[in-house]
């Protein structure tokens, strides 16, 4: 007891989300200090071992440029560890930086994760935080910390509803007296986006570029519905013929590229609001939805989703940041904490 007390004078908790695309690190009482791509950057090395080069902003800007011997690799794929080891070594280096490689300080973590996570693979991020030096973990599904991230009264006797669309998962989740009602997770998100402008490039314009093509289209130029002018820009890439060639892009272009993921994300909404118990029903028809996550960006996307489903839809205040934000506000109450956080 006196050894647990003594450590966690040393310690500063965090929360950590940790994205498909990005991970943010929170501070208790300090806020978020770390949002960095979930990218890490390595050599390999003889007998199979992989020296770390670099780990997020510095190792995105590897990704597609890298000789042979170097390996960009993002750790998390459509919302769960595809790589073990690195997850762990990106989770340690991240606990480290915030805390400025003092070993000696072994924070308790709180952790978001996609609903729809298993059990094989709650526990796989549960020990890559151990691993990492974590003093204690505690696991929160994603659509909770979205709904506490975005301010949603998730104690009160009443339906909320978010739709929380990053990198790797769609979540979208059902609050109501600090507990998960109803919740759905698909794996379709910002990444099938940027594959499917990939895609569209291609099959339209015989023009190959990369996800970080995709990506940055759908940020610049990316709508969910018909805009009064349309947004264009010049993309680069290599034609078919092995040639670096150019295209003007625009932004309708871009909506028919993303028809397909935003009509699947609309879809499970719909699914979810078909399944929800009529005397939440009235809330949320009151309330609205809230979107959250970098999809939440998109512009025009609560606008479609609003007229898909019937239903007010509206982007969270800072929606990049709600997750991150809710994992805090649970450290902040440890009886909240206590009751949402899944520790089995």
């Amino acid at each position: 007891m006196i050894l647990d007390t003594f450590i966690g004078w040393f310690s500063s908790d965090m929360g950590i989300d940790l994205g498909t695309a990005n991970t943010l690190v929170l501070v208790k009482d300090k806020g978020i200090v770390i949002n960095e791509p979930s990218v890490v950057a390595v050599q390999r090395e003889k007998y199979g071992k992989a020296k770390i080069l670099a780990v997020g902003h510095q190792a995105k800007e590897m990704v597609g440029k890298t000789p042979g011997y170097i390996e960009a690799i993002r750790p998390m794929r459509d919302g769960v560890i595809a790589d073990f080891d690195m997850t762990e070594k990106m989770i340690r280096y991240f606990i480290e930086k915030t805390h400025r490689r003092k070993s000696f300080l072994r924070p308790r973590i709180i952790i978001s994760v996609p609903f729809g996570l298993t059990q094989v693979e709650r526990k796989a991020v549960r020990e890559s935080a151990l691993s990492a030096g974590a003093r204690e973990v505690f696991l929160i599904e994603e659509p909770m910390a979205a709904a506490i991230g975005a301010d949603l009264p998730v104690k009160e006797p009443k339906g909320n509803l978010v739709v929380d669309i990053g990198g790797g998962t769609t979540e979208i989740g059902v609050v109501s007296l600090g507990g998960l009602v109803n919740s759905k997770s698909i794996r379709v998100a910002g990444d099938k986006i940027d594959v499917a402008i990939v895609n569209y490039v291609k099959e339209k314009y015989n023009l190959i570029i990369g996800e970080p093509q995709g990506e940055e289209i759908k940020i610049k130029i990316g709508t969910a519905i018909q805009l009064p002018q349309d947004l264009a820009m010049t993309v680069k890439g290599r034609d078919m013929g092995g040639l670096l060639s150019s295209i003007e892009l625009t932004s309708e272009d871009v909506r028919a590229a993303m028809k397909e993921p935003l009509k699947e994300i609309a879809d499970a909404l719909k699914v979810v609001l078909e399944n929800i118990d009529p005397s939440l029903a009235g809330d949320i028809f009151e309330r609205g939805i809230v979107l959250t996550g970098g999809g939440a960006l998109i512009r025009g996307l609560d606008k479609y989703l609003s007229d898909a489903v019937k239903l007010p839809v509206y982007a969270a205040d800072e929606p990049l940041l709600a997750v991150a934000k809710g994992t805090g506000k649970a450290l902040e109450e440890i009886g909240l904490l206590q009751q949402i956080a899944n520790e089995d």
